[in-house]
Order: structure tokens, then sequence, then C-alpha cells
């Protein structure tokens, strides 16, 4: 899986936000609230280009001190958000 080329991650007025930039987006008109946790998730899965459930889990386990159980249902339930937003594809 890999984001969707122009989403890209913001900070407006101290929040995190997902926005669409560029002419594949204008049909978006939405900005995507992110709390410091699934904004890091986002800079991670941007840096990996390819990513799945299992390598974000991972990326986040080793960045934050989590169970694997609870970082994976975590990861699972906000990619499952992204791909119900259009933000990522397969």
């Amino acid at each position: 899986m890999k984001q969707k080329e122009g989403f890209v991650l913001r900070t407006v007025c101290g929040e995190h936000v997902i926005v669409g930039e560029g002419l594949g987006t204008i049909d978006f008109g939405k900005l995507i609230s992110l709390n410091e946790t699934a904004a890091w998730l986002w800079k991670k899965a941007a840096e990996m280009g390819n990513f799945d459930i299992d390598t974000l889990t991972a990326a986040l386990c080793e960045e934050y001190e989590v169970e694997a159980d609870q970082a994976r249902q975590d990861v699972s339930k906000m990619v499952g958000q992204w791909q119900e937003l259009g933000i990522v594809e397969s």
C-alpha cells in the first residue's frame, strides 16, 4: 500500500491535518485531523513509500512503548480509515 500522490501532512494552528494538493485531489475538499501518533504514522508511511500494517506496527512498537497487539489494532484502524477516505492505495 502507499499514500496517494497529492495528500500531504501540514500543521495548521497547532493541529496536524492531511490536505489534498493539486489537480488530482480537487474533488477531495476535506481536511483530515490527526493526533500526534497518527501524524507520526503518516510520516513513517511516507518515508517507507510502500507499507503494510505489519511494517507500520513494527515501526510503532520501536518508537513508542506499546504492546504489539494493541499497536496492530491501532494501526489497522488508522489504515482502514485512510482507505475509506481514499488517501492510500494498494
